[in-house]
């Protein structure tokens, strides 16, 4: 009988007696797949890495002075082309023909590619022949537009307008072609006018394809410029270089490399600024 009681006092207590719960390990924390913040002025690490890597270089003795002269040197030589006033002038004349061939290039970029991604009849009369133009090396249309515009600056302007509106065009009319007909559907249930459509559909969806051929297009005027100021002039970047060429100047010949490289970069810069304002409500990788 005591047996028994006790045996049933011992089963009642540890029936009745808190049960130890081992908890789980914490989760760790899931590792993000993002790229993270922005570094600080991100887009000067490379080229002052570079400009650091060319001085210590140069300090070295590992480059020939001739060939790729120090920084320094390049920096003094800049100096006193700006000093006797050739630097300026040929500065502002690249820049006024850039301007203008830019602007001619992406009107014609955005026009174009509006009534070839909008309508099926503009498409059909304009892709096929801005296909076949950008198959056509653009370069390669100098001689003929020399013949037709003659050798002043009207032909430049026009090389470089159309080195400008070519990937304008064809970034522009790829992001409208790729609307998501849901949204087309969606805007006709309701009942928007075409002109709505246009506003709240069509600019929203195109916008960041117009971004890339934008900067494309900003490279394209410095590129061409670089060949298009050798031919039959007497001033620019283009022909202070081809005059140093002749005199064996590297130093001043890297003077105008290196100003088109920073126009490049800060025209793609702008346009990469005005883009993350623009699209701000775009949730991406970049932001």
């Amino acid at each position: 009988m005591t047996t028994t009681t006790t045996g049933t006092v011992t089963a009642a207590a540890t029936a009745t007696a808190p049960v130890a719960v081992t908890e789980k390990p914490a989760r760790a924390r899931r590792r993000g797949l993002a790229p993270g913040k922005r570094l600080p002025a991100s887009g000067l690490i490379g080229p002052l890495l570079f400009a650091a890597l060319w001085a210590a270089a140069s300090a070295a003795g590992q480059l020939d002075p001739g060939a790729i002269p120090a920084p320094w040197t390049v920096l003094s030589t800049a100096g006193q082309l700006w000093t006797d006033g050739t630097l300026p002038t040929d500065v502002l004349t690249s820049l006024e023909r850039a301007g203008y061939g830019f602007a001619l290039g992406l009107t014609a970029g955005v026009v174009l590619a509006l009534a070839s991604g909008l309508s099926r009849v503009g498409e059909a009369l304009i892709d096929g022949t801005v296909q076949l133009n950008r198959a056509i090396p653009t370069l390669g249309l100098i001689p003929l537009f020399i013949l037709w515009l003659g050798i002043g600056e009207t032909f430049k302007i026009a090389i470089i307008a159309i080195v400008v509106y070519i990937p304008i065009y064809l970034n522009l009319h790829s992001a409208l072609s790729g609307i998501d007909h849901r949204y087309v559907e969606l805007a006709e249930v309701q009942g928007l006018s075409r002109v709505a459509f246009i506003r709240q559909i069509v600019i929203p969806g195109a916008l960041p394809g117009f971004f890339v051929g934008l900067r494309l297009g900003v490279t394209g005027s410095w590129l061409s410029l670089v060949v298009l100021e050798q031919i039959n002039a007497t001033n620019g970047l283009g022909y202070m270089m081809f005059q140093a060429q002749n005199y064996g100047q590297s130093d001043v010949i890297l003077v105008g490399l290196l100003i088109y490289g920073v126009f490049g970069l800060v025209s793609d810069s702008a346009v990469r600024l005005i883009e993350r304002r623009v699209l701000s409500w775009r949730r991406t990788l970049s932001n």
